[in-house]
């Protein structure tokens, strides 16, 4: 008897995947495909959009004749700050633009003197300035630089919404991939900002991110979701299986701690220290801080480990040290040793006397102090006694790391700090919200992979 699944593609800069959920929410088949990036018509490196198109639309038929499978669903997870042009008869205009990719002078400025100026419009957007991540002035570009292009539009879709279409042939916009730093939603009015209509920008009215529509495009009548952004469907599966007010700590190269219980505006100050706003499924705003953890941390620990002259992986094999903490704490008084001042372009801290430290182990904790506390202090950019957050929720590489977990359920004393080890969850969360398409089947209750966290002694 063939297996009932949710066919989803996670498409990230990266890895393109494909995974198959059945009706338990487990992964009964995941694939992987790496694709070479070409460049576009300024000679900058992008997507191949044919071939990723092409292996959807294989991948597609492929498992919908496979006997073993019956595709219920289908539905798309993709990275965001990326739009796609097309014209009347559905057609592609152009590459998929890289949101690495350069923003002339004038586009941005061009915005921020009609509407408000800067701060004010980065603080109503929710949307620092940050260039093409602002995928909203990627269309404005567009307009003002390739003027020819532009006049072709019909429609304007993101990523997710556009991969979906693929299959449908339906134009569709949703909140997540809007609020995505984007700079076309007004977060005050909770609508399409001024400018969009001002400028002729033309987007759909977004729908609730469970829409589907059959596979007309492809002669089936399988229901294909409209996809979602990357950063909100990770969020998915704690919104569905958690009950108090949480905090996701997501770590790797970048630390993004994202709080979906507070709805507050971004400050001046927040926006000055890179906060953003995603947009959840409830269509909330999501306030985000991000802090380059993983990063820093690594080449720290390349120095640390030419100083000392040990593995390249011997913090790997570091224990956590309560005693050592503690005398750590007392003795530097809470004061960080490492980044004490400003931090270098290149994050590594050479001010930082080496030669105090008696061991690798000793320098790797007071590291691990100094680069937890930044990232509390990112995490608190985020929080407030009003939101009511309980629990902090880590996840990703430092989620193994017990040093930093044990720090940061110290410096969260008053919460409850997990770990939470989910495989795919920001796949997982797309193919939670097409669940209806399993027919009426309750939804199975979803192991979180949670494990609470001890505070170490820091004094």
């Amino acid at each position: 008897m063939a297996t009932e699944v949710i066919l989803v593609f996670d498409i990230g800069k990266t890895n393109k995947k494909l995974l198959l959920f059945d009706k338990s929410l487990q992964i009964v088949l995941e694939a992987e495909d790496k694709f070479d990036e070409i460049v576009d018509d300024d000679g900058f490196a992008c997507d191949d959009m044919d071939k990723i198109e092409k292996w959807i639309l294989e991948s597609t038929h492929q498992y919908m004749q496979d006997p073993a499978y019956d595709v219920k669903a289908i539905n798309f997870t993709t990275y965001g700050a990326t739009l796609m042009y097309i014209d009347s008869k559905g057609e592609r205009l152009t590459p998929v633009y890289n949101y690495l990719k350069p923003l002339p002078g004038g586009v941005a400025e061009s915005l921020y003197d009609t509407y408000g100026g800067r701060e004010e419009f980065s603080r109503k957007t929710a949307s620092p300035a940050l260039g093409m991540l602002n995928s909203g002035l990627q269309a404005l570009w567009l307009k003002m630089h390739k003027p020819e292009i532009f006049e072709k539009v019909a429609h304007i879709l993101h990523f997710p919404q556009y991969l979906s279409f693929k299959l449908t042939g339906k134009i569709a916009s949703e909140h997540t991939s809007i609020g995505c730093h984007t700079g076309m939603w007004d977060f005050d009015k909770m609508r399409y900002h001024d400018w969009i209509r001002d400028e002729g920008i033309k987007l759909p009215e977004p729908v609730g991110v469970e829409q589907v529509y059959p596979a007309a495009k492809i002669n089936a009548n399988v229901p294909v979701g409209i996809g979602i952004h990357d950063s909100s469907s990770s969020l998915v599966p704690y919104f569905k299986h958690t009950k108090d007010a949480f905090a996701l700590v997501s770590t790797g190269t970048w630390s993004i701690n994202m709080n979906p219980f507070n709805h507050t505006p971004l400050t001046k100050a927040q926006l000055e220290q890179d906060c953003l706003a995603y947009m959840s499924i409830q269509q909330k705003p999501v306030k985000s801080s991000r802090f380059f953890l993983g990063h820093i941390h690594d080449v720290n620990v390349e120095r640390l480990t030419e100083f000392f002259e040990v593995d390249n992986n011997a913090y790997k094999s570091v224990e956590t040290d309560d005693v050592l903490l503690e005398q750590l704490a007392k003795k530097n008084k809470g004061k960080r040793v490492f980044f004490a001042g400003i931090m270098p372009g290149d994050f590594v801290d050479k001010d930082a006397d080496l030669g105090k430290f008696g061991s690798f182990r000793e320098a790797y904790h007071q590291l691990m102090i100094d680069l937890t506390n930044l990232t509390a202090d990112s995490i608190n950019l985020v929080i407030t006694a009003e939101d009511k957050t309980k629990n902090l929720f880590v996840t990703g590489g430092f989620a193994k790391n017990p040093i930093f977990t044990r720090l940061l359920a110290a410096r969260f004393s008053d919460k409850t700090v997990y770990t939470s080890e989910i495989a795919n969850a920001t796949s997982l969360g797309a193919a939670l919200v097409l669940w209806k398409c399993f027919g009426d089947v309750e939804e199975p209750e979803l192991d979180l992979g949670l494990q609470r966290i001890p505070a170490a002694r820091t004094g």
